[in-house]
């Protein structure tokens, strides 16, 4: 069976959307109960539960964990994916009952429980979890490194969204991005870098035969608060997954998809790979640029000036009756000549009004953008899109 017919027919359909939380997971993970070990490993600061998913009994042993960031859920689902496929037992067996054999696979499906219930970046403390690494303040951040000490991985996986504003060479944008953290200040290709960045141009070279141009690379600065790096440096091979945006799928449900490739990928259980033995094509993934914008609207008239100029709409997520609403706002003006917009209006000269006033100003949630002249052409209208 071909793997995109396979993921077709068996994601794990009951997750989707981008509001992923522990109430959605709660059946899934009931239904596994009896083939996977599934354990509590502590409590949020609002007293809910965190939890680690274990399966495979091999040497190797790999740890995961998703949705630090409570609002970046993407990985989250793959993970669910990929558990789909590994307890499967009618395609690809043998690739299967081999990877049980060597991996250990230990995930943490929601690290910041508290966070992706508001929909937050942030714990209930208001802290990034992710900055956390060395004051291990909050107790989300003693619970991973708890695990950390007590499983003794031979490799970490940091799993993570980013936003719709990466661009790569070319005008693409970066669906997928990856890191292998520095473990040091002089940001050294360490024995536990270097098989960090084996790993990720293992994956890459699968994934750039399906998003060719799409997959980038994050600035490697040290910093020793984030997880990543102080994990690095604990010379742990760490990788920093980055799902990021596939042109109009918003709910990420593409992006989705080839996360959950990357993660066959890095265990060569995607069909008929070829395995890159080196570090070295790692160096050749493009650094993420930060061109794109969710719409542009261009040559455009407003704030008494004479001269053409750009306004870049950016939306924001807001969690509204159990969905995430997509807002959009006012993120920057000026001639933008070096932009991308996921979506270009052209208003070709006309003067406008947003939100039937004259005066334009950042941060301004939109919802109508109209001809001031012709007060029935309408340029832009918030769609409420919901995921």
């Amino acid at each position: 069976m071909e793997i995109e017919t396979w993921y077709t027919a068996h994601f794990e359909a009951r997750l989707k959307g981008r509001y992923i939380h522990s109430k959605l997971l709660s059946p899934i993970l009931e239904s596994y109960r009896k083939i996977l070990k599934i354990e509590t490993i502590g409590t949020s600061v609002q007293g809910q539960e965190i939890v680690s998913i274990t399966l495979g009994n091999g040497p190797k042993k790999v740890l995961a964990w998703s949705q630090m960031h409570g609002n970046e859920s993407t990985t989250t689902k793959a993970l669910f994916d990929f558990l789909k496929f590994l307890t499967q037992e009618k395609n690809y067996q043998e690739s299967v009952s081999k990877f049980l054999e060597e991996y250990t696979f230990c995930a943490i499906p929601i690290l910041n429980p508290d966070g992706a219930m508001a929909y937050t970046r942030e714990n209930s403390n208001e802290i990034d979890l992710n900055r956390d690494a060395k004051k291990l303040s909050q107790p989300e951040s003693r619970v991973l490194r708890d695990l950390f000490d007590r499983f003794s991985p031979n490799l970490c996986l940091n799993l993570h969204d980013q936003r719709t504003l990466y661009s790569l060479p070319g005008s693409k944008s970066a669906t997928i991005s990856f890191l292998a953290p520095a473990a040091n200040e002089s940001r050294s290709i360490t024995k536990a870098r270097k098989v960090a960045m084996g790993h990720i141009s293992q994956m890459t070279s699968v994934l750039s035969t399906l998003i060719p141009g799409q997959i980038g690379r994050y600035d490697d600065t040290f910093n020793d608060n984030c997880v990543g790096d102080t994990f690095q440096s604990l010379q742990v091979p760490t990788i920093l997954f980055e799902a990021g945006h596939y042109p109009e799928d918003y709910v990420r449900d593409i992006t989705r998809k080839y996360i959950f490739y990357a993660y066959l990928a890095l265990f060569n259980l995607y069909p008929d790979q070829e395995t890159v033995s080196t570090h070295i094509p790692y160096a050749s993934i493009p650094e993420n640029g930060k061109l794109y914008r969710d719409i542009l609207i261009r040559n455009a008239k407003f704030n008494g000036l004479e001269t053409n100029q750009s306004l870049a709409l950016q939306y924001e997520e807001q969690l509204e009756n159990g969905k995430i609403r997509m807002v959009p706002v006012v993120d920057e003006i000026g001639r933008l000549s070096n932009h991308i917009g996921h979506k270009v209006i052209d208003v070709e000269g006309a003067e406008i009004l947003l939100n039937l006033h004259e005066n334009v100003t950042e941060g301004e949630k939109v919802s109508t953008i109209v001809n001031k002249n012709a007060i029935n052409q309408v340029f832009f209208k918030d769609s409420a899109q919901q995921f």
